[in-house]
């Protein structure tokens, strides 16, 4: 795992229970930090502010500059990026792709592997499994339900 990756992973794990206030509304003082770290204001969609907004200060950490592309987009994440750091089976460390079709996905940080099971860090979930959740939370999935996996 690269040191840029193993920054990024610790610092969500710090994120975990973060939650959106008042809740429902893609807001708060540390989403709104997520959203902002990819050019966003409060109210969007922050899956994927949150994985960039990890990356990004691991990146400052480590004085380097961010390999993910600045967008709170999750496919255009994962259509941007170069094809050799696009994967189908999963590493710790990797961001996670979810493709619900119609332009909608969603993110997260593998923390885990277990065969075919991966647990992730995911913002703008809930422990419930929704996709427009309220809050950085750690979830189980199936490597089956997922696109890919960009790993750096």
């Amino acid at each position: 795992m690269s040191e840029i990756t193993k920054q990024a992973l610790a610092k969500a794990e710090t994120q975990l229970n973060v939650a959106e206030s008042p809740k429902g509304t893609n807001g708060g003082k540390q989403v709104d930090e997520y959203l902002k770290s990819v050019g966003l204001n409060s109210g969007y969609s922050w899956c994927m502010a949150f994985v960039y907004w990890c990356f990004h200060e691991a990146a400052k950490e480590l004085a380097i500059v961010n390999p993910l592309i600045k967008t709170g987009g999750v496919l255009r994440q994962w259509n941007e990026t170069s094809s050799t750091r696009r994967h189908s089976q999963p590493k710790v460390g990797d961001i996670m792709i979810l493709d619900y079709g119609k332009g909608l996905g969603h993110t997260g940080i593998v923390q885990q592997v277990d065969g075919n099971t991966i647990w992730t860090i995911e913002g703008n979930t809930n422990d419930e499994g929704s996709r427009e959740g309220y809050e950085v939370a750690r979830r189980k999935r199936s490597v089956a339900a997922c696109k890919g996996f960009i790993r750096f």
